[in-house]
């Protein structure tokens, strides 16, 4: 942190600057101008927790992506497709079981499973050749799109919360504070969305760790720099690689059911998500679980955002940032050079 300050002072100031308006605007109480021009407090809050909750589910998705794409470099265009079969199977198993909690480690499991095949039977096969693997994986994805649409047909569908996580929650941050009684109104907001994000920030902590502190990550960047030393030294690099391939996928799959969970499922959203994981990485540096979770964030929170504030160019809002940080950093804001 020294270093980057003495290195970039002004960036530092503008940094600093920039954190204290945001923490003012979502902790204190907006005066009557900034009301008039920007509507009411709770309208902000709302739409900035929203494109959080929303980052922590693209980076459910994104963090799979980069795994199997930033460190694996298979170049898998059917991870949507895992998305959405993880999202209609959790859908059958909650509606089967009664268990919302249950459907977690079965979706797991059965896309993880979805993964191992096709990383065994196909990806391993063309390793190496990324024009054959992206024509590949389009084709595996509009085959399962079209298996899909056939079992589950082309309505939406959606998975209901568990009691225990239905209805919202207070949150200490101040919505409205009434000027003649000074009484506070604190901001409340789903239960489900709260517990869904630290899901998501415990996820990230653990593949952060477990790829930077473990000797199972170490063997994971160790394949990725220098595959045949590795497989010299006995590892047995094919092995390693399918479970990394599987546990991506599973990962999807779990993304799946809390896609349904607070939005729905349906036709199309495999192609859309597939879309943001890109963005998400490209945004945050592939192979980086941070770059993940920061492109993530600043992603859903500008989409929600331009969805609140200027609804007609919310979609240009996530391009212009793409666009931004090919152009002053094409590796990513946390991303490595190679």
């Amino acid at each position: 942190m020294d270093k980057f300050i003495a290195r970039y002072p002004i960036w530092s100031l503008i940094i600093v600057v920039v954190v204290a308006v945001f923490l003012w605007l979502v902790f204190a109480p907006w005066p009557p101008e900034l009301v008039a021009s920007w509507g009411r407090k709770q309208i902000f809050l709302n739409g900035l927790l929203g494109g959080i909750t929303l980052g922590a589910l693209y980076f459910l998705v994104a963090a799979g992506f980069t795994l199997i794409f930033g460190l694996m470099r298979v170049v898998n265009l059917a991870h949507g497709s895992l998305f959405l079969i993880g999202g209609y199977v959790g859908y059958e198993v909650a509606i089967a079981s009664d268990s919302w909690l249950l459907a977690f480690p079965v979706v797991f499991v059965v896309v993880a499973l979805i993964g191992v095949l096709m990383q065994h039977f196909i990806f391993s096969k063309m390793e190496g050749e990324e024009l054959r693997q992206t024509l590949v994986s389009i084709g595996l994805s509009i085959v399962f799109a079209d298996l899909m649409l056939w079992w589950w047909g082309g309505q939406s569908y959606t998975i209901l919360a568990p009691q225990f996580l239905q209805g919202p929650v207070q949150l200490p941050i101040v919505n409205t504070v009434n000027e003649a009684t000074g009484v506070t109104t604190w901001l409340r907001y789903p239960a489900v969305r709260v517990w869904i994000l630290a899901a998501a920030i415990v996820i990230g902590v653990a593949m952060w760790l477990v790829l930077n502190r473990t000797a199972l990550g170490m063997l994971i960047r160790a394949g990725v720099d220098d595959r045949e030393m590795l497989a010299a030294s006995g590892v047995r690099i094919k092995l390693l690689f399918l479970a990394v391939f599987a546990f991506g996928a599973g990962l999807a799959g779990v993304a799946g059911i809390v896609g349904a969970t607070f939005q729905s499922l349906s036709p199309g959203e495999d192609t859309r998500f597939l879309l943001s994981s890109l963005v998400v990485v490209i945004v945050g540096g592939m192979g980086s679980i941070a770059g993940a979770a920061l492109g993530a964030l600043i992603i859903g929170v500008a989409e929600q955002m331009g969805f609140v504030y200027a609804p007609t160019y919310s979609i240009v809002f996530t391009f212009l940032i793409m666009a931004a940080v090919l152009a002053f950093r094409p590796q990513g804001l946390l991303g490595a050079r190679r």
